[in-house]
This record gives structure tokens, C-alpha cells and sequence, in this order.
């Protein structure tokens, strides 16, 4: 089984990536989507986006990254994927899966799975934008307000010139829905199309993975939110590796806070943890008695101060313990 990590706006950024791929052994990382709309961008953007442009497209661990474009023009589309694909990524991501009500308002994203023409023509014009030793993926949902066109959408993505799809199995109006995950269409498209196709959704644990691999029949599958849950969620799902103590993602989170403060994106900082601690606590309890302490603090380091000491009550309580 492989597993891709995927992208999640304004929460897996370029460090989330570094850390987590230093923790698991992921196959492929997505980035968070640059918007493009009438312009073809400058590489600043991108680097910004994917520091690991400057590291032959791959983490420092080694793990390869997709850069993912968001847009409706197939020509500014085409024009950006193919500098993106002469910057070094590992090949280019269309998302056709954002449920974000800005995005899709600005006819982005999940917007246009009500437009499988479109949809087509913007996946060739990338398709014949990139060297063909390049792969051209794509994130789709089953639909829009229903699943009805999943086969038509799908298609669509396929006969643009896709190598891969990356299928959510959900619609739109579902949006993250307890309940309402299809793996069954999923495995319906793996066995009609010719093109790989990846499962995502609703991928917690070990047992899910390979519940959803056997349901869909995908040999690859993405995870975004579980990832979050659980940090060493690939280790845990490709090796059987117990999910992580919460006194090692205590560390992770001291690490990341740590180099988060001291980058170029502390003023979000805040935000970002408490959003990451929003995840944690499906997964750790503990979690949900650090954030209330958190939760309206609006100052880096005491926040972070707040960490620390939880870790350190809790290393006066357990043994030390590594990430092996």
C-alpha cells in the first residue's frame, strides 16, 4: 500500500511536511493550492509555497512533493503548471475538490465538478503544458450537490490526459460529513477507468486504510485530516507502529511551535496550533484539556509556554520515550 499525504489549507504547510515525513514513511506530499486565475504567477510564489523546489522537489527526508494548482482558465492554468513543472515539482496536482464556499464562489475548486467540460479542458491544457514524463494528477469529489455525475466527472479528468485521480468519496453538499463516505463508487471508478485511481476520506487508523483499500480496491491512498489525528499515521498504517504517545507529540509539538515562532509565519502561529489542536483531540484526550488552556491566548510564547509545561508534568510521570 502506498500512502499520499495531502494538502490541507493553512494547517499542512512546508514545515508540517518536513516533520511528518521525517515520522512516516510517505510515499508523495501535495502542497496547499497556489490560486491561479488570470496570470501566470512568479517562481517566488511557488518556492514560497514549496521550499522544497530549492531541494529537488522532495522534503528533506527525501519524500517527493506535488505542487497543486487551483483554477478555471485552462490557459493560465497550462502556463503556470508548466513553469511549476521547470521549477523541479514532483509533477502538478489540479484541484477540482476545494468545498470551501469562497473558493467555489469564485468559481474555484469544487465549483467545477458542475462543469465536467471544463473540467476537461483545463486538465489537457496542463496535460499538454508539462513534459510527458511529468505526472498530471487530480482531486475530485463524487459531485457537487449529489454523487449522480461521479462517472462523467471522473471521465472527464481521464480523456483530459490525467496519469492520476484522487478521489474524495464524498459530493460537495456532503462536505465532511460523518456517514456519508462512498469507497464503494470509489472502487466503482478504480475498476472502470484505466488511469490510477487513489482513495481519500475518512482514513483514521490502520484499520480504515485497509478497510478502504479493500472496499475501493486502490492500491494508493491519500489522508489529510487523520494525518493531524494521529502524527505518525502512515507508520502507523503501513507498519502496524502504535499510534504515538502523547507525551511524544507533546515534543512534536514543541519542535513545531519552536520553528514556527522563528519563521516567517509566527504572526499566524496562533492560529495554526490551535487549529492543529482541533485534530489532536479526536485522537488524544489529553489534547482537549491543553487547548481550553490555549484556546484565548493570543501571545506566541505563552502559548508555547503552555506546552512546555504540560510536557514537562508529563516527563515527571512517564518514562522518556523516542519516535522509533
Amino acid at each position: 500500500m502506498k500512502l499520499t499525504l495531502g494538502p490541507m489549507e493553512g494547517v499542512l504547510d512546508p514545515l508540517m511536511r518536513q516533520m511528518l515525513t521525517e515520522i512516516n514513511p510517505y510515499d508523495l506530499c501535495v502542497t496547499e493550492f497556489v490560486r491561479v486565475v488570470d496570470a501566470k504567477l512568479p517562481p517566488r510564489v511557488y518556492y514560497k509555497l514549496s521550499p522544497e523546489l530549492e531541494n529537488g522537489g522532495k522534503t528533506s527526508s527525501g519524500t517527493p512533493v506535488r505542487v497543486q494548482l487551483l483554477g478555471q482558465s485552462p490557459q493560465y492554468m497550462g502556463e503556470n503548471a508548466a513553469l511549476v513543472a521547470e521549477l523541479g515539482s514532483s509533477g502538478v496536482d489540479i484541484n477540482f475538490g476545494c468545498p470551501s464556499k469562497t473558493v467555489n464562489g469564485n468559481k474555484g475548486g469544487a465549483a467545477l465538478l458542475k462543469e465536467p467540460e471544463l473540467m476537461y479542458q483545463v486538465v489537457k491544457a496542463v496535460r499538454d503544458a508539462v513534459p510527458s514524463d511529468q505526472v498530471v494528477s487530480a482531486k475530485v469529489r463524487l459531485g457537487f450537490d449529489d454523487v449522480s455525475a461521479y462517472r462523467e466527472i471522473a471521465d472527464a479528468v481521464q480523456s483530459g490526459g490525467a496519469n492520476e485521480i484522487v478521489v474524495h468519496g464524498r459530493s460537495k453538499a456532503d462536505a465532511y460529513k460523518a456517514g456519508t463516505i462512498r469507497w464503494d463508487l470509489i472502487g466503482d471508478l478504480a475498476k472502470n477507468l484505466s488511469i490510477p485511481v487513489i482513495a481519500n476520506g475518512d482514513i483514521w487508523c490502520r484499520d480504515d486504510a485497509l478497510k478502504c483499500a479493500e472496499v475501493s480496491g486502490c492500491e494508493t491512498l491519500m489522508v489529510c485530516r487523520g494525518a493531524l489525528n494521529m502524527p505518525n499515521l502512515a507508520a502507523h498504517v503501513k507498519t502496524g507502529t502504535a499510534p504515538m504517545s502523547w507525551h511524544q507529540v507533546l515534543n512534536l509539538l514543541v519542535r513545531y511551535s519552536e520553528f514556527e515562532i522563528r519563521g516567517d509565519k509566527g504572526m499566524y502561529y496562533p492560529n495554526r496550533v490551535k487549529q492543529w489542536f482541533r485534530y489532536l483531540q479526536a485522537e488524544y484526550p489529553e489534547a482537549k484539556e491543553l487547548f481550553v488552556r490555549i484556546r484565548q491566548l493570543k501571545d506566541k510564547q505563552q502559548i508555547l509556554g503552555e506546552i512546555i509545561n504540560t510536557l514537562n508534568n508529563v516527563e515527571r510521570q512517564t518514562p522518556v520515550e523516542s519516535f522509533a
